[in-house]
């Protein structure tokens, strides 16, 4: 079998990305840890993928993108954005979808392997960074977008904060009035999703003790929202408020209760997050939280071509109060003050 960059890592007892690095004679290597790079790489006789090594002499003007969907507006959105950039630099896109799965996500990367110039990957699996720092090529730069992998840590990120932005839904839910407030969870196994659901349980936790999390499963679907919508319409203690972890299923949620004869905001309020377009679309239109898509698209492929190592960016959403919450107290405290609201759009 083929020598790999993995194999250098564990007799150098350094990380994949310092390999990577040393490799490609990076400055951002100590002296001590290349020296052991080097040497691990002629004790195991490693030989460079032909393809990569081509790649430090020949462009290929192409940016590689990796998202685990297609399916909705958040990644039409996003495409867009990373398309419209990467044009601007001279740049065309080569895009494929791993679905959330490990072995076609590796099959993409080896596909693209010596046909791009960088890499933007969005694999918000929690437990899918070592793998991923397996299958990455050196010599590539790649930034991850909405990814929280330890694994990867030395690569460059740029992430939305979702603990910020789910936490003051929940603060602008609690300022209204509501008190019966429900969760629509995203998937498992999605670092997104748990930020979220952490940020609701945390707020509810800590601004109004009292109140017991009431956490619906989902899995950032539209179908998966209108089911939720359905069984909550059908309770005879419903809720008085619903956080969907995601604007598509909130969405989902408005459909089923509007079906169902049960109004919002007046029987239940709804928020989401995101702010897709279909978003302000709809009527009610839907508060959220959220960030410009496209922007965050424009934002990665910055990055990438800047090739300025390995950095966080954190985009923190914003509040966006819209008809699918209303206030609800007659005699108003002082509300809860969250940095992050801005007027409805």
């Amino acid at each position: 079998m083929a020598v790999t960059i993995k194999d250098i890592a564990v007799l150098a007892k350094v990380s994949v990305a310092t390999v990577s690095r040393a490799l490609n004679g990076q400055d951002s290597v100590t002296e001590e840890a290349r020296a052991k790079v080097l040497a691990a790489a002629a004790e195991l006789r490693y030989q460079p993928h032909h393809a990569a090594r081509s790649l430090s002499s020949r462009r290929t003007h192409t940016v590689g993108v990796v998202l685990p969907d297609f399916e909705g507006e958040f990644f039409s959105e996003l495409i867009h954005g990373i398309e419209r950039e990467a044009r601007l630099q001279g740049h065309q896109l080569l895009v494929s979808c791993s679905h959330t799965d490990p072995d076609l996500q590796r099959q993409v990367l080896q596909a693209m392997r010596g046909r791009v110039d960088g890499l933007l990957i969005m694999s918000p699996q929690v437990d899918s960074g070592a793998q991923l720092l397996e299958n990455l090529f050196p010599g590539i730069p790649t930034v991850l977008i909405n990814s929280h992998l330890p694994a990867c840590a030395e690569l460059p990120t740029v992430n939305v904060d979702n603990h910020a932005g789910a936490r003051a839904i929940v603060e602008h839910l609690l300022e209204c009035g509501y008190r019966r407030i429900a969760f629509i969870a995203g998937p498992e196994d999605n670092f997104e999703a748990r930020e979220r659901l952490r940020a609701y349980v945390d707020a509810l936790r800590e601004l109004s003790p009292s109140l017991t999390p009431w956490v619906l499963p989902g899995d950032f679907t539209v179908t998966r929202g209108h089911e939720a919508g359905e069984f909550l319409a059908g309770l005879a203690e419903r809720p008085d408020a619903v956080f969907a972890a995601n604007d598509q299923m909130a969405l989902g949620c408005l459909f089923a209760l509007a079906r169902k004869g049960v109004h919002v905001p007046d029987d239940i309020a709804l928020a989401g997050f995101d702010d897709i377009p279909l978003a302000a679309c709809t009527w009610p239109r839907l508060t959220t939280a959220g960030t410009d898509i496209v922007e965050l698209g424009a934002r990665a492929v910055r990055r990438l071509l800047a090739a300025d190592g390995a950095h966080a960016e954190l985009v923190t959403p914003k509040l966006i109060v819209r008809e699918s919450t209303r206030d609800t107290r007659h005699n108003a405290s002082p509300p809860i003050h969250s940095a992050l609201q801005q007027p409805a759009t």
